[in-house]
């Protein structure tokens, strides 16, 4: 415990140390007082130590009774106290008493408030009491650091616990997206190993057509020539036949001139009653000419077929008129018609009426390809439980559905119109449906109320009808809350329809007259997925900037066959596909894809006009990273463009059908790239190459040799 007490008395002295030098340089008033400096704000009282804490204490050394004092020497002033061994030695000649200014004056105090009244000098006890006092002290900022310092590496512990946690979570995902992009390319690999093998068993396959096919041209050929000689020879034995005949001819011509001189004479020498003798007849000599068929007979024989064909087909009518008679009679159902499990198909079985049914568990009803003109209002009484109608390839119109024909089903889901006469959309339909289709009838008009309560509807199908923004009203599919399919192709539309639906993911406008993409055609379309425009009248300079550049979800955008001369700007960011084949793009720009999060994938620019100066050093940068296939074919590229080699992830590549004279060896593969070989595919035929003078090396990132297609070129 003494180490203890020596170290409490060491910074005591140090204390008392500080406090008298601060007091020697405080100036003094007239009295010979030292002004006190201005006091903290913690206590009102003079000389109180801050709350929760105590200030260091001071202790005056005052003489004792056997120890006389100067006047003025050492009053007022603040002694330095020794050790606690010189202080016991001192102690007979001095009283230890503390600093008034150290003390808690509110409290009892050994000091008086009053300094003209005597001062109690300081027993050992006290003094040993403040020594303990201020050991205690110490140990409890010594534990409040020790805890703070605990607390400090708790969180510090706590930190790295989380971020080595953090740091397992990103490494799983990462494991787990490696995972996944490997089984993405073995399964890429198999489809595209499983597409070579297709290729070539189609290509075995051809050939075989092929040998077969000069096979039998050659045994046509074959046949033909031995026709020919065969008509040849006939016909020379046809001459031959005829100058024999002719000379035979000749010579009983002779033999009956002669035998007329001979009766000639006879009758001149008055045998007047002599009958002439009987005329010899013709020898036969002739060999018996060859029958020919007549010029009519193969069109008669033909004729005879085809009517020996019309018997049997009416006869077999009949047999099935006398067989469909006999089910009618004994299942009630329509001619031509079969049923299976709960699914009645009649397709094809030429009825000119809705059949009437009484079968309540029917689910599936097809009556495609009929001569079907109107629907009753009773038609499916006896069927309400249907799920799936097919009534495509009819007659109806819209004049003769009945409103109430679909009314009662409470059940169904599907239901198929296409190729009718329909000029509108039914009324009344279920408000349990969820697919439409409409496709290739005469829709001219669709109203506010046309889906009125198809809040279920998901798909809807209006392909190959009359229909154009003038005669569709934009409040037409506000009550499709749910509508995520939407086919408008084969139209008139020339520009984007208005109040498409919010809930849309796909939207397919193919074969119209669209010209022009105003930037708030897609505003209410947010979660929109998949736009196609295919075969339209679109250019770069009338898509507005605005018009998909915000949409977070749009993935695939098919814009082939318009009349583009760029790649447009703008493209969203979030796109992954983009098909621009059949346009008159002749530039890529550059930076047009840096902006793409993650990066465009799939980019189709064949059949387009991209020559030696379309493609930039800066054309593909931002899809390095993310390019899966690129497509190029059917241009004018008379070398392989730059930055395809920085493409890590490339898988398909096609170059063929340009006019590419070389391949530098890292035109296309990075061979600073220490990573596997990511290509699959690689298509340069029918080019200006020399296959013989291209590096091994310049392949050196495709998997296979064999996924080189450097075969047929074009000669120069």
């Amino acid at each position: 415990m003494r180490w203890w007490l020596v170290a409490a008395s060491l910074w005591l002295l140090v204390v008392v140390t500080v406090s008298n030098a601060q007091a020697r340089n405080r100036p003094h008033n007239q009295d010979g007082e030292i002004h006190r400096g201005k006091r903290k704000r913690d206590g009102p009282g003079p000389g109180r130590a801050r709350v929760g804490r105590s200030r260091p204490l001071k202790i005056r050394l005052v003489p004792g009774p056997s120890m006389p004092v100067e006047p003025g020497e050492n009053q007022g002033k603040t002694l330095i106290m020794k050790p606690y061994k010189n202080l016991q030695e001192q102690h007979s000649s001095y009283n230890v008493i503390p600093d008034p200014d150290s003390l808690d004056l509110s409290g009892d105090s050994p000091v008086p408030n009053d300094p003209g009244e005597p001062v109690t000098p300081l027993t050992q006890e006290e003094i040993q009491r403040i020594l303990w006092r201020e050991e205690e002290e110490h140990r409890e900022e010594e534990e409040r650091l020790r805890k703070k310092d605990e607390a400090r590496k708790k969180r510090r512990k706590q930190r790295k616990e989380q971020a080595e946690k953090q740091r397992k979570i990103v490494e799983g995902k990462r494991r787990g997206e490696e995972k996944a992009l490997r089984l993405q390319v073995e399964k890429e690999e198999e489809e595209w190993r499983r597409h070579l093998e297709e290729e070539e068993r189609r290509r075995e396959e051809e050939e075989r057509r092929r040998q077969d096919e000069e096979d039998r041209r050659r045994k046509e050929a074959a046949e033909r020539e031995a026709r020919e000689k065969e008509r040849k020879l006939e016909e020379e034995r046809w001459r031959q036949e005829e100058l024999l005949r002719d000379e035979l001819l000749a010579l009983v011509e002779e033999e009956e001139e002669e035998q007329e001189k001979v009766e000639e004479e006879v009758w001149l020498r008055g045998d007047v009653f002599e009958m002439p003798p009987k005329e010899p007849e013709e020898p036969d000599l002739l060999p018996a000419p060859i029958p020919r068929p007549p010029a009519a007979t193969e069109a008669e024989l033909k004729e005879m077929e085809a009517a020996v064909e019309e018997a049997e087909e009416e006869e077999e009518e009949e047999e099935e008129e006398e067989r469909e008679v006999v089910v009618e009679n004994r299942g009630g159902l329509p001619p031509g018609c079969e049923i299976s499990d709960v699914t009645l198909t009649c397709d094809n079985a030429k009825l000119t009426y809705f059949p009437p049914l009484s079968i309540p568990e029917l689910k599936s009803l097809s009556l495609e390809g009929n001569n079907i003109s109107s629907i009753p209002a009773a038609a499916f009484n006896g069927i309400p439980n249907l799920e799936w109608i097919n009534l495509k390839k009819n007659k109806l119109t819209s004049n003769s559905i009945d409103a109430k024909a679909f009314k009662g089903l409470k059940m169904l889901s599907r239901l198929y119109l296409d190729g009718n006469l329909l000029e509108a959309v039914p009324a009344d339909l279920p408000p349990t449906l969820q697919e439409l289709k409409i496709n290739e009838n005469r829709l001219r008009r669709i109203h506010e109320n046309s889906f009125q309560d198809l809040s279920s509807l998901v798909i809807l199908e209006l392909e190959g009808n009359l229909l154009s923004e003038g005669n569709l009203d934009p409040l037409a599919f506000a009550p499709l809350i749910q509508l995520s399919y939407l086919r408008l192709g084969r139209n008139h539309f020339r520009t984007i329809p208005q109040g498409l639906p919010i809930s849309l993911l796909e939207l397919y406008l193919e074969n119209n007259l669209i010209e022009e993409i105003s930037e708030t055609a897609f505003n209410q379309t947010h979660s929109l997925n998949v736009v196609s425009l295919r075969h339209n009248r679109l250019d770069e300079t009338r898509i507005a900037p605005l018009t998909w550049f915000n949409h977070r979800n749009l993935e695939s955008i098919d814009l082939s066959h318009n009349d583009l001369y760029l790649v447009p700007s703008y493209l969203p960011k979030s796109l992954v596909h983009l098909v621009l084949v059949g346009n008159n793009i002749e530039r890529i720009p550059g930076f047009v894809f840096a902006h793409m999060d993650p990066g465009i994938e799939y980019l189709y620019l064949s059949y387009n006009k991209l020559d030696g100066e379309a493609i930039e050093p800066e054309s593909f940068f931002g899809s390095y990273q993310s390019m899966v296939e690129l497509c190029l074919d059917h241009n004018q590229l008379i070398s392989v463009p730059s930055g395809i080699n920085e493409m890590t992830n490339l898988h398909f590549l096609r170059l063929n059908d340009n006019n590419i004279r070389s391949v530098p060896d890292e035109s296309i593969c990075d061979p600073n790239h220490s990573g596997d070989s990511t290509m699959v595919a690689l298509r340069l035929e029918n080019n200006y190459m020399d296959p013989q003078k291209i590096s091994p090396t310049a392949f050196s990132c495709v998997r296979s040799s064999s996924s080189v297609v450097l075969k047929p070129q074009k000669t120069k």
